[in-house]
């Protein structure tokens, strides 16, 4: 069994990390899916990066880390598109983070005194092509995760749009939303 936090989009906390939530539960996982919008929702990625930006990315941040008070070092941080940013922002914080899991992003590997521990699982889930995953940030994170000796798989999935794995939104597509959340769970078997 995973400890899970699962930060969720920049659309805030809606069905899709809730019902991946409710999946990884049930193969016997605990998850966590913090509000950091404040019960504040959007239903465009404009209106998204509108309310991220009213209520400020240290308050974002700030949320993110009091909901994993309390919860082992080794949780597993994952992010929905916004949210790996989030993660890739926490990861420094949490060196004995048991893997991370960026889902429609693709983000920077942080860069501390501390390094990331060597060893570490992480996994890219983007479709092919992506403004939030472009081949060159792919290429950057994967050349940077092989110098860390961070053990990273990177899966793009061809011709769905972004939020492909969103059941409620119009780019949901469930042949690589169903494969995404196997390749998900074997990881975290």
């Amino acid at each position: 069994m995973a400890h899970i936090a699962l930060f969720h989009s920049v659309l805030g906390l809606r069905s899709a990390e809730l019902l991946a939530a409710e999946r990884l539960r049930r193969a016997g996982h605990e998850v966590v899916t913090p509000d950091l919008f404040g019960g504040e929702t959007a239903s465009t990625l404009d209106e998204g990066f509108r309310l991220a930006d009213r209520i400020g990315w240290a308050a974002v941040i700030e949320r993110a880390r009091r909901s994993l008070r309390g919860m082992p070092d080794e949780t597993v941080l994952a992010g929905v598109s916004m949210g790996t940013s989030v993660v890739a922002d926490l990861w420094p914080e949490r060196p004995a983070t048991g893997g991370v899991l960026l889902l429609l992003a693709a983000v920077d590997l942080p860069v501390t005194p501390v390094t990331v521990r060597p060893g570490l699982r992480a996994q890219l889930h983007a479709a092919e092509p992506d403004d939030f995953a472009p081949h060159e940030r792919v290429g950057a994170l994967s050349r940077a995760a092989r110098n860390a000796g961070v053990d990273l798989e990177v899966f793009r999935y061809p011709g769905v749009g972004h939020f492909y794995i969103a059941r409620d939104l119009p780019d949901h597509d469930p042949v690589a939303a169903e494969l995404t959340w196997r390749r998900v769970l074997e990881f975290l078997g």
